[in-house]
């Protein structure tokens, strides 16, 4: 599909997966780790962990040799999923957590409870789906927009 939405969802859309790259980016990098904290069978987590790892948002790391052993890290790709994590994050907050958020976010430079706003990155107003809209981009047809 020419979207790039789906495109992502390809890669990371699957249940078990967002929830691997959130717990790495909550400092977990072993397999047993993962296993303990998401209640995973040990092969879906294989296959989980082995996807990530083709589409380039983890890499595998030897920490030990007898036995061998791997810590799972984000690569670049995988840490330009923080948005994208933190979005649904919020969202859930918002919608699905009819006690409250289970984790609030700290920003380390004021030390304030805070959440994510997407912004401009020319004027910094902050962005909506009613103050933006879609044109061509250059690996897209103009014929597959939607009409607006």
């Amino acid at each position: 599909m020419d979207c790039s939405v789906a495109q992502c969802l390809e890669v990371v859309g699957e249940w078990w997966s967002m929830l691997i790259v959130r717990d790495t980016f909550m400092g977990v990098t072993r397999f047993e780790d993962f296993q303990r904290r998401l209640g995973i069978s040990r092969n879906v987590l294989r296959d989980r962990l082995t996807s990530l790892i083709e589409a380039g948002v983890l890499v595998r790391v030897a920490y030990s040799e007898h036995p061998l052993r791997y810590d799972y890290k984000l690569t670049k790709k995988g840490r330009d999923l923080w948005p994208v994590l933190t979005a649904m994050r919020q969202w859930g907050d918002t919608y699905a957590a009819p006690s409250g958020p289970p984790i609030e976010l700290v920003h380390q430079g004021c030390g304030e409870v805070t959440h994510a706003e997407l912004s401009c990155a020319w004027c910094g107003e902050r962005l909506t789906y009613k103050n933006v809209k879609a044109v061509p981009g250059p690996g897209r047809d103009a014929r597959m927009l939607l009409k607006s």
